[in-house]
C-alpha cells in the first residue's frame, strides 16, 4: 500500500471561514505529484483538545504522515507545537541557537520601531524557540519555525508542523520533504507520472461521453486515474499513471491523441501550460493593453500576474461609465445610444480606442452585464462582449452568455478574453510563417 497522509489546518479564523483555506489544498497538491495517497483533511479551531482529537483520529486511521499549519505564533492561541509535542510523548525544550536566529530576526524586524522593548518583544516570542526532544527544525521564513516530529515506537506517525501563512508554509515545504524522517515516512509511495490536459469550449457532458468512448476503446485505460475539473471555466484533465505499468503510457498517449481528434478546438493545452503562459508567450516582442468595462480591472491584473508581464503590457482603462468609455477610449456616445453600452459594436470601438490610447499593437476589451441586476430580455445577465484587435486591422469579436454570479461572469470574462487573445495573436502567428 502506498504511504498516507493527513492534513491538519488549524485555526478559529479558517474554521469560522473567515479566512480561506490556502494551505489544506496547496499540501494536498504536493502530496499527490510526490505520490503521497491524501486520506483526511480536517480543519479545526484553535484549541488543544480539538488539534489532539485531529491527531489522534489520523493516527489511528493508519497514517504514515501528518502535516499541520497554523498555531506557531508566540501568542496565548498558538499551542501546535505543544500539543503535537505531547501528543508524540515528546517534552519540550529550548533551542537556544533557534532561540539566537529567532532574536537576530526581531532585532532587524524592529529596527524600523526604535522606540519598542526589544526584551519584551522577545519574551513574547521565545516559546517559538521551545521544540519536541529530536525534532528537526526547519528554518524560519517569518519569525516562526517549523518542526518534523519522527514516528515514536508507540505508533504515533511523523508529523510535519508547518506556519499558517502560506507564504511561510510553502517556502519551508522543500526542507520539511528533505529531512531524513519525511523521508523515511514516504519511503512505500508509489511513483507516479502526473500530465495535465486543458481545454475551452466544450460542456462536461461532451467530455464525459468522450472518456467513456476511451474507456471502451483504449488499451490499459484501467491503468489512468483521471481527474476532471471546471477552473476559470477551463476543462482541466489531469491523468496520473504508473509509468513502468505495462501499457499505461501508451494508454495516456491514446488518450491525448482520442481528445485532440475528437476535439481540436477545444484542447489547447496537452503539456499542462497554462492559457496565461501562453497568451505571454505569444505577446513576446508585442505590446497590448485592455480596455474593461464589467471586469474592471481583473484581466489586466490576470496579464500581469504573469512575471515579465511588463515587457508587453502598456497599459488598460477601466471604462465603467458610458462617460468614460466616451472620453478615455473615444466611444462615439452615438454608437453607445444606439446599440447600448453592452453590444459588440462598443467592443469593438474600446478595441480600437485601447489600440490607440496606448499605442499598442494589441489591444482586448470586454463590455458586459455581471449581475445580478441590469439585464434585459435581449441581453440578460451574464451577456459579455468581447473584442480582440490588432493594429493591422485583424480583429475578433464574439458575444457570449456566461453562467454563475457576478463573481463568476467577471472572472470567467478573464478567461474568454484570454483565447480570444490565444486565437488572434495564434492566427497571426501561423499567417507569418506561411508567409515566410
Amino acid at each position: 500500500m502506498s504511504t498516507r497522509a493527513g492534513i491538519v489546518v488549524t485555526g478559529t479564523e479558517v474554521l469560522t471561514g473567515r479566512i480561506q483555506d490556502r494551505n489544506g489544498p496547496w499540501i494536498a497538491d504536493r502530496l499527490l505529484e510526490l505520490g503521497v495517497e491524501l486520506a483526511h483533511v480536517t480543519i479545526c479551531g484553535d484549541r488543544p483538545r480539538d488539534l489532539t482529537a485531529a491527531l489522534r483520529f489520523l493516527s489511528d486511521t493508519g497514517i504514515d504522515l501528518i502535516i499541520t499549519s497554523g498555531g506557531l505564533g508566540p501568542t496565548a492561541d498558538d499551542l501546535t507545537v505543544q500539543t503535537v509535542a505531547e501528543f508524540c510523548g515528546r517534552e519540550l525544550v529550548l533551542d537556544t541557537d533557534l532561540e539566537a536566529t529567532i532574536a537576530t530576526i526581531l532585532r532587524s524586524l524592529m529596527r524600523r520601531y526604535p522606540d519598542a522593548d526589544f526584551e519584551a518583544v522577545m519574551a513574547a516570542n521565545r516559546k517559538q524557540a521551545l521544540v519536541p526532544a529530536g525534532a528537526a527544525v526547519l528554518a524560519p521564513v517569518g519569525t516562526a519555525p517549523g518542526v518534523v516530529v519522527p514516528a515514536t515506537a508507540a505508533g504515533a506517525p511523523t508529523v510535519v508542523v508547518l506556519p499558517g501563512p502560506p507564504r511561510e508554509l510553502q517556502a519551508m515545504w522543500p526542507a520539511a520533504l528533505a529531512t531524513a524522517s519525511v523521508q523515511q515516512a514516504i519511503a512505500a509511495r508509489t511513483h507516479y507520472r502526473q500530465q495535465t490536459v486543458r481545454m475551452f469550449g466544450l460542456p462536461e457532458s461532451n467530455l464525459a461521453d468522450c472518456l467513456r468512448e476511451a474507456e471502451r476503446s483504449i488499451a490499459g485505460f484501467e491503468r489512468l486515474e483521471i481527474t476532471t475539473c471546471l477552473r476559470r471555466g477551463e476543462l482541466e484533465i489531469v491523468t496520473r499513471y504508473e509509468p513502468d505499468a505495462p501499457g499505461a503510457a501508451d494508454a495516456y498517449t491514446a488518450l491525448v491523441e482520442l481528445l485532440s481528434t475528437r476535439h481540436p478546438r477545444e484542447v489547447f493545452s496537452t503539456d499542462g501550460s497554462l492559457i496565461d503562459e501562453q497568451v505571454a508567450a505569444l505577446l513576446a516582442g508585442r505590446t497590448v493593453a485592455t480596455a474593461e468595462s464589467c471586469t474592471a480591472g481583473l484581466l489586466a491584473a490576470r496579464l500581469t500576474e504573469v512575471p515579465g508581464s511588463s515587457a508587453y503590457v502598456t497599459g488598460g482603462v477601466v471604462s465603467y461609465s458610458n462617460a468614460a468609455k466616451t472620453e478615455l477610449l473615444g466611444v462615439d456616445a452615438g454608437l453607445i445610444e444606439e446599440h447600448g453600452a453592452v453590444s459588440e459594436p462598443v467592443a469593438q470601438a474600446m478595441a480600437t480606442g485601447a489600440l490607440r490610447r496606448f499605442d499598442a499593437d494589441t489591444a482586448i476589451a470586454i463590455t458586459g452585464i455581471a449581475g445580478p441586476t441590469g439585464g434585459s430580455p435581449d441581453k440578460p445577465v451574464g451577456t459579455v462582449c468581447f473584442t480582440a484587435a490588432l493594429a493591422d486591422g485583424r480583429c475578433l469579436t464574439r458575444t457570449v452568455r456566461l453562467p454563475g454570479d457576478r463573481a463568476d461572469v467577471r472572472e470567467r470574462s478573464t478567461t474568454v478574453a484570454l483565447h480570444l487573445l490565444r486565437r488572434v495573436l495564434g492566427e497571426k502567428a501561423t499567417g507569418d510563417a506561411a508567409a515566410r
